[in-house]
């Protein structure tokens, strides 16, 4: 990106604080380009509670020094409350031409007052894939594209299914087979595995199909998964398997016929994907079926809460998820 395509304001946002990261360092590194990032870059980060956003406006409102642009960074811009936005929401009513401000998102997403204001004036960056199953793959692509080794496809399929959701590691892993193979190496399955470490997280639908298909040892691979990397707590898998019965339910016997009307009954807005989903493994199941997921998902909400059985939280969500996946069509089979 040369400095004379350069917008007035960009916002870097992302769930992945590596992914923001990188792509923030990525943008940062474009708008300079060939100048003196010490003459041309001006970093701010939130002091405080009560901090504001005045320093800002009044660092991008500022002409440049030595350079043709100042690019000033305003890093965890979530943090500042509402009130505390009024000073850089005034300047990007009106931005100074030889400045680019990139704003970059922490843990508290901004707001909708500033991300509007930043698309009037500029682009939001999107650091990392997008929910969507379909797009995740595209990203993954293209980053594996533009990455400094070449994976075989075996390879890239052993990546792209250990790394999971934990894709932030992504950038530093290709850069550690370069660093050991070369740039420009062709890496091989047996050249990976050794710089695979832990399993990556693993996005909910990965659980769910599996047990959906009756699959039962993919779906016990994605639960441990989903618990180790993931970190995710034994009743906050088991409030998502609620969510996912709890459809079914609701579109049980209710006489629906096709997917949009399924998305209507379930109140969901967007892509009808998931109301299909669930007519489908609704049907599948049949009115006992689901029933029984009800019955085994109480069962083991008390014995997470230590009222029944007196098991390891591990063995409870184990034994859910096996008896969830063998109430499929296959399984009874």
């Amino acid at each position: 990106m040369s400095t004379t395509a350069a917008l007035s304001v960009y916002l870097v946002r992302g769930d992945d604080p590596t992914l923001r990261s990188e792509a923030a360092r990525s943008l940062i590194h474009q708008l300079v380009g060939d100048a003196d990032a010490t003459l041309t870059v001006e970093e701010h980060e939130p002091a405080g509670d009560d901090a504001d956003t005045a320093a800002i406006a009044d660092a991008a409102q500022t002409p440049p020094f030595l350079s043709e642009r100042r690019v000033v960074v305003a890093r965890d811009i979530g943090a500042y409350s509402s009130e505390a936005l009024g000073p850089l929401l005034t300047y990007l009513e009106d931005p100074l031409d030889t400045t680019t401000l990139v704003l970059v998102a922490g843990e508290k997403k901004p707001g909708t007052k500033l991300v509007n204001a930043v698309k009037k004036a500029g682009h939001v960056v999107e650091a990392g894939p997008p929910a969507q199953r379909a797009g995740r793959g595209a990203w993954l692509a293209e980053q594996l594209r533009a990455s400094p080794v070449r994976l075989e496809p075996s390879a890239a399929a052993l990546l792209d299914g250990h790394l999971g959701e934990d894709l932030g590691r992504l950038t530093n892993l290709l850069q550690a087979l370069a660093a050991a193979y070369g740039s420009g190496a062709k890496i091989s399955v047996a050249d990976l595995e050794p710089f695979l470490g832990e399993a990556g997280n693993v996005p909910p639908w990965d659980l769910t199909d599996a047990i959906d298909a009756g699959r039962t040892a993919d779906a016990l691979s994605a639960l441990q998964r989903m618990m180790g990397a993931g970190e995710r707590h034994p009743l906050q898998l088991l409030a998502a398997l609620h969510g996912h019965y709890g459809r079914m339910l609701r579109l049980d016997g209710a006489g629906i016929a096709d997917e949009a009307t399924a998305a209507q009954a379930l109140g969901m807005k967007g892509s009808t994907f998931p109301a299909k989903k669930a007519l489908t493994q609704s049907r599948r199941l049949g009115g006992d079926g689901v029933a029984e997921a009800i019955r085994l998902l109480a069962e083991a909400d008390l014995d997470l809460r230590g009222f029944e059985r007196d098991w390891p939280d591990s063995l409870v969500m184990e034994v859910l998820v096996a008896r969830l996946s063998r109430l499929g069509p296959r399984a009874r089979r």
